[in-house]
């Protein structure tokens, strides 16, 4: 039997091996260290406040206290080995089989559309099958920047061309993902989806006149689905002030408000909170963060805003020490996503925007949306790493080149 050659440690070409060492080793590099550091604190955070907020609400649903707590935790202890393992993995993983990762990643999406789709608040983003529920769009955004990275590295050549820069970038690439996304009506997602690839595409290059066109059509479409829509314009008029609609569309808005207010500078203490007594809807999700300003008052509120900002931080530098326009244009892209949408949410509970509908990533209740935020921070450690053996004179299979 005639079999492939092996390379000198016994492997076959293509062969990859992730050791557990390997997974958890972070080096002397102070980078992967902080990015493991703030990611643990968020997440640690996150499921205290869980704990918190949906402590009524699952009762109530016969679930005892623990219930959201439970679930939330278990998704994080799926998520965490993922982001170890993606972490481990070799930028050349991402590379390879980033068509194929988008490919799955629509058609999960497009599962939404059959009998396992179902309906959240207006938006038509979940399935559900059996017991278990996923909002596939959350695992699409991590499939569609690590592919417009690949498609950017590979179209290196013609970078500076507008036409090579847009196709197939966004002519089709983005634009089929994002209507496949706004089929369902989730306007909010969207958004981030569509900042997360100008921020790939501004990370990884792309020139200035590209970019210009590409925010200029963006925010036109935008205008179009915003005013074409009477309940997302009752949204934005609420927000304006407008109209006066308390046991409605402003219902959340006004209690979030309250609950920060209520928090004054220490907060009510932790567990205390009033508003999650069924006065604030979405208390462990969409709005948390006011479940934060109320029980940990302006210094926990502000606590959280730090950590988002030390993060944004450290993702600046991977991508200044990436290896190569891959690295770059995926780690900018995962940092616009993540901090990006973070402070969406931070300013729709402040009433700075108005509402959108999105969750504070590693925070908030949700098990695809953490699970999905922790594979990409996997993916940007992988980066960092890679940067930091590049630097130290290594190539990327970590053998010296200098």
């Amino acid at each position: 039997m005639t079999g492939r050659p092996a390379d000198a440690r016994g492997r076959a070409p293509g062969q990859a091996r992730i050791r557990l060492g390997a997974m958890l080793n972070t080096g002397t590099d102070r980078t992967v260290v902080a990015l493991y550091a703030i990611t643990l604190l968020l997440v640690g955070l996150g499921l205290i406040m869980v704990l918190s907020s949906s402590s009524i609400t699952s009762y109530l649903d016969n679930q005892g206290f623990f219930g959201g707590f439970w679930r939330q935790a278990s998704f994080a202890l799926i998520g965490l080995p993922l982001m170890l393992i993606a972490a481990a993995m070799p930028l050349a993983f991402w590379k390879r089989w980033a068509w194929l990762l988008l490919g799955i990643g629509l058609a999960m999406q497009m599962l939404v559309f059959t009998p396992l789709g179902i309906e959240v608040y207006g938006n038509r983003n979940w399935i559900q099958i059996g017991g278990f529920g996923a909002q596939p769009s959350e695992a699409l955004k991590l499939a569609l920047v690590v592919w417009v990275g690949a498609v950017l590295l590979r179209k290196e050549p013609l970078l500076g061309q507008m036409r090579h820069e847009l196709v197939p970038v966004i002519i089709p690439g983005a634009l089929i993902v994002l209507g496949a996304v706004l089929l369902g009506r989730d306007l909010g997602t969207v958004l981030i989806m569509a900042a997360m690839v100008f921020g790939a595409m501004f990370f990884g290059g792309v020139s200035w006149k590209t970019l210009g066109v590409t925010a200029l059509g963006g925010a036109l479409a935008v205008a179009f689905f915003v005013l074409s829509s009477p309940n997302r314009m009752k949204r934005l008029l609420s927000h304006a002030g407008a109209t006066n609609d308390y046991s409605g569309v402003d219902w959340q808005a006004t209690h979030g408000m309250w609950a920060l207010a209520s928090g004054g500078f220490f907060g009510v203490g932790l567990g205390n909170s009033k508003a999650k007594w069924s006065w604030l809807p979405a208390a462990d999700n969409d709005y948390i963060f006011a479940i934060i300003g109320e029980e940990l008052g302006l210094i926990g509120a502000l606590l959280v805003i730090v950590l988002f900002i030390v993060l944004t931080v450290v993702m600046l530098r991977v991508v200044s020490r990436a290896r190569d326009r891959f690295g770059r244009a995926v780690a900018g892209g995962i940092l616009v996503w993540i901090v990006g949408q973070a402070f969406v949410n931070i300013g729709v509970v402040i009433r700075v925007f108005p509402v959108l509908g999105v969750p504070l990533p590693l925070i908030s209740s949700g098990g695809t949306a953490l699970i999905a935020c922790l594979v990409a921070i996997g993916v940007v450690i992988s980066i960092a790493r890679d940067g930091a053996q590049y630097h130290a004179g290594l190539d990327s299979g970590g053998r010296s080149f200098r």
